[in-house]
């Protein structure tokens, strides 16, 4: 049995920037399901959303985030986030990241990126692979700590909780039971200071432009550990991924119509403009949904984003990645219109957390995608997301050191047991269910809802997880049937939530009850298994 001061379960910008930080005051394992750079973060195009200009201003950034959230954001937590992160960004400054700057007048300063649901420029960006170089530059920096190890290929399986052991008068973390996925065996690592860093769910949907890692890991985790989860209801669709045969998961980023870029319909028309008079600039909850519209109206498979207005050296400079990506699949975007289709993308809920990280297990934090601190609201205004990360690991990180060691820390902790069970002897049938919710979330549970739809997904969910739970204990574990075990866990909450809300508000949008219902629920939706 291992045991460390710190586990991390996760290695994208909210575990890693945890990991360091924490570093300094104890030993860390660092717990990473494939290489500490599979993750969300390193797939980020966009960038930070920070105030950093004059011309910005706090007040503004809190009011374009509340404004998206739609009325469901927690205004304390939205100004600690964005008040404290020009801080955040300069301690990435520090370990090498350098952002994109531009000349002006003869001095050099920071080149400001606008997107959806923005009023001022505050996107800081390097090119169009922001995330990348954010987690090379985390990565470096955590191999130079000789209080981290990074376990590569470890795969988390569940929590080890005082409540599982009998101990139900103090429930705390006691550690996590993980497969080595090298050896095919589940070890024991304690800790009573966990953080899930897990990120988001994206791969329950058809389609999505997640990385396959994005499995709900750490959600599922924290829901069978009785932990509360909010807000799962709100799934952000990306307005724009590549559409193409051959192209997997490929997301346009937002920044290219925050330079411009315009979305058209097949007939070349500016439809937007019908929508919202921001018009290609809107929130990614109406542009989805305009899409979606436009695309069932004129029973076209996609639409295009335009952005050949701009010179070709201004789009391969200010896009290499997207430029280069686009050519491979034949597609000259400062000659031609990009077709592209709405995608599952962000995990606005999670697991309920303070802004501290903080979930409501004693000795569990979450952070990033994986957690709901009420940033975000019904709806996450665009690269919000990486500059939450930053923000509350630190807090997370300075509020775990505080915390005393728990009383349990010399409790016996089981050694996992499989029993008497077997390897999986057909593949097929993991591969099937997979595929069958996430076609069933695709189909039910997509940009636009109703009610039927959501109590048909529900009852398929219910059988399919009676499948996989006998599955689960007559077969030995493995990554791929421990992810469909997540997956399902994970579709359940999104449509269980689904159905508690009746109305319609930002990403959840149901022709049922079209309207938005301040009276009945200007709240959070939490589930939890009491």
């Amino acid at each position: 049995m291992k045991e460390y001061d710190f586990v991390v379960i996760g290695s994208g910008i909210a575990g890693l920037s945890f990991a360091l930080k924490a570093a300094k005051h104890g030993s860390v394992a660092v717990i990473t399901k494939r290489k500490g750079s599979d993750t969300n973060t390193a797939w980020a195009q966009g960038g930070i959303a920070c105030v950093t200009s004059d011309e910005d201003s706090f007040e503004l950034h809190v009011r374009d985030t509340l404004e998206a959230g739609a009325g469901l954001c927690d205004e304390a937590v939205v100004r600690t986030i964005v008040t404290e992160g020009p801080e955040r960004i300069r301690e990435l400054v520090e370990l090498g990241l350098q952002f994109d700057e531009r000349e002006i007048s003869g001095h050099r300063e920071l080149d400001l990126g606008k997107e959806g649901g923005h009023s001022k420029r505050r996107v800081l960006h390097v090119q169009d692979v922001t995330g990348k170089e954010i987690e090379n530059t985390l990565l470096r920096e955590l191999g130079r700590q000789s209080h981290v190890e990074l376990m590569e290929n470890h795969m988390a399986v569940d929590l080890i909780t005082a409540a599982k052991l009998g101990f139900a008068a103090e429930d705390r973390c006691l550690g996590v039971y993980v497969l080595n996925e090298k050896t095919g065996e589940v070890e024991t690592i304690r800790s009573d200071r966990i953080v899930l860093a897990t990120g988001g769910c994206g791969k329950v949907y058809l389609y999505t432009t997640n990385p396959d890692v994005a499995t709900g890991d750490g959600v599922a985790m924290a829901w069978r550990a009785g932990v509360e989860i909010s807000n799962m209801e709100f799934i952000q669709f990306h307005p724009t991924c590549l559409f193409h045969p051959l192209a997997k998961s490929f997301l346009i980023s937002e920044a290219v119509r925050g330079e411009g870029g315009i979305l058209r319909n097949n007939r070349g028309e500016d439809f937007m403009k019908r929508y919202d008079v921001r018009g290609s600039l809107a929130p990614r909850d109406i542009v989805a949904r305009a899409i979606d519209a436009e695309i069932k109206r004129s029973g076209t498979k996609c639409v295009f984003l335009d952005v050949t207005h701009r010179s070709p050296e201004f789009i391969q400079e200010r896009f290499p990645h997207i430029y280069q990506t686009c050519l491979r699949f034949g597609i000259d975007m400062s000659k031609q219109a990009i077709p592209v289709v709405p995608a599952a993308h962000y995990q606005c809920g999670g697991i309920k957390t303070d802004v501290n990280g903080a979930a409501s297990l004693q000795g569990l934090y979450a952070i990033g995608e994986v957690a709901c601190t009420g940033l975000h609201g019904a709806n996450r205004l665009a690269s919000n997301s990486l500059l939450e990360g930053l923000v509350v690991a630190h807090r997370a990180a300075a509020a775990a050191v505080r915390t005393r060691r728990g009383s349990k820390h010399n409790v016996p902790l089981p050694e996992w047991k499989s029993g008497n069970v077997q390897d999986v002897d057909e593949l097929v049938v993991i591969y099937h269910n997979w595929d069958e919710i996430r076609r069933l979330m695709w189909d039910y549970v997509g940009i636009v809802r109703t009610d039927k739809r959501l109590q048909r997904a529900s009852a398929r969910l219910r059988n399919l997880q009676r499948e996989i739970r006998e599955f689960y204990w007559n077969f030995k574990v493995s990554v791929d049937l421990l992810e469909l075990r997540n997956l399902a866990a994970v579709a359940a909450l999104i449509v269980d939530s689904a159905l508690c809300r009746k109305e319609s508000r930002g990403l959840h949008y149901t022709l049922d009850h079209p309207g938005r219902d301040d009276r009945q629920f200007k709240s959070a939706t939490v589930l939890s298994r009491d």
